[in-house]
């Protein structure tokens, strides 16, 4: 996980890669860290790169040997398949763990709502860790590149370490090691919302000149079924970026603030099952095609958009420019997930979800804000937003919303 997507690259060429990133923000962006119990290293010095026992290396490489072969015929049957259609891709990494948590330890998917199978094993060496008991945990997680991750976590009464390592195929349908590694935690904590947090030791300058980011989630806890399904069905398209669906306060009085440009291409991907694509930065959308998208999912009138959102009246076309260098400023907020932790179905037919954003990058904080989201199922089956809420004052921890085409202010 995870968490950890949901992935992105942005245009100041930031990637951001499971664990291990190297990006280049500034880490002000974000201010209300949660107060959680940590454990911290007494002696951060170094501690990545560190040495591995021979016949320790032998051990984790062969037993990810023996995980690849009960996978192999799994992985021949999609081999390929995955590669164009991310649904295949789910459904083979999700037959993968059912044949992995066989062996009784936990286990998870490179998608980030997925469910840890055995996580109770996982709980229990977290839980024993922060009573300074010793132990550790193996974890493998099945990737959607037929591969698997196999992480072994220790802890020794002090400090906690995590072995790594990554096993794919090869052309030929072979197992290949790719990379094994051995780090020591710098923080971690395991949360009351059931996440794994924690900061790898990784090189710090004047070492290297980019800041490279240690930070990682993962969900040991399995979110209800019902969770699961609102946060990739409803929210997990609009994330925290390019739009302000989720990061702004609204409802169905008080509409006006909405980035209706920026929103159109989330929508447009909701409502026809694919991303919104143009050769050009900048295109004009047709009024009938873009109101009919909008108003699908929001209620507003055509009367409406033309009033809030950028709209050229002589050429009869809603303006839409993708997201880039010139309109969007990188945030460690905006890399954040939504998860849906509550769901609440109430007498007048709207629906509210309790989302948490979970951000993975830096500042690894597994509820950044916490904000409800109210929608309703129309007749015809379909959904529309009705209004956002972000609690406890949590508008004021994040970053001002910088709209798509920069002429609208909160």
């Amino acid at each position: 996980m995870k968490r950890k997507s949901i992935l992105l690259v942005l245009c100041i060429g930031m990637i951001l890669t499971s664990c291990e990133s190297k990006i280049s923000l500034n880490s002000t962006d974000v201010k209300n860290e949660k107060n959680q119990k940590n454990t911290t290293m007494e002696n951060p010095d170094k501690g990545y790169n560190l040495p591995i026992d021979e016949d320790k290396k032998k051990e984790v490489v062969n037993d990810c040997e023996e995980i690849m072969d009960i996978i192999r015929d799994i992985y021949s049957e999609y081999n390929g398949i995955q590669e164009a259609d991310q649904n295949t891709a789910e459904q083979m990494m999700n037959r993968m763990k059912e044949i992995i948590k066989q062996n009784g330890n936990p286990v998870i998917g490179s998608d980030h709502y997925s469910v840890m199978d055995n996580y109770q094993k996982m709980e229990q060496f977290l839980k024993s860790a922060e009573q300074e008991e010793k132990g550790s945990v193996i974890l493998y997680e099945a990737d959607t590149d037929g591969g698997i991750t196999r992480k072994e976590y220790s802890y020794d009464g002090k400090e906690m370490s995590v072995m790594s390592a990554k096993m794919i195929w090869s052309e030929d349908t072979e197992p290949v090691l790719t990379y094994i590694s051995l780090s020591k935690i710098k923080e971690w904590a395991y949360t009351e919302n059931g996440n794994f947090c924690y900061e790898l030791c990784v090189p710090e300058p004047p070492e290297v000149t980019e800041i490279v980011d240690g930070s990682c989630i993962i969900r040991v806890k399995p979110l209800s079924e019902e969770c699961r399904e609102y946060s990739k069905k409803y929210v997990s398209t609009f994330g925290y970026q390019g739009n302000n669906l989720l990061c702004s306060n609204w409802n169905a009085e008080d509409m006006q603030g909405l980035d209706y440009n920026g929103l159109y291409e989330y929508f447009y991907q909701m409502k026809y099952g694919e991303k919104f694509t143009a050769e050009k930065e900048v295109v004009g959308i047709p009024a009938e095609e873009f109101e009919n998208v909008i108003m699908t999912y929001l209620p507003v009138t055509k009367e409406e958009l033309k009033e809030w959102a950028v709209y050229d009246e002589q050429s009869n076309v809603f303006i839409w420019e993708r997201l880039g260098c010139g309109n969007y400023s990188p945030t460690h907020f905006g890399l954040s997930l939504p998860e849906v932790t509550e769901v609440r179905h109430n007498e007048d037919g709207t629906i509210v979800l309790t989302i948490h954003a979970v951000c993975d990058s830096v500042v690894c904080n597994d509820v950044v804000i916490t904000h409800e989201l109210t929608m309703k199922i129309q007749d015809d089956g379909t959904i529309q937003y009705v209004g956002n809420r972000i609690l406890d004052n949590g508008i004021d921890n994040i970053p001002r919303y910088q709209y798509r085409l920069g002429n609208l202010q909160n």
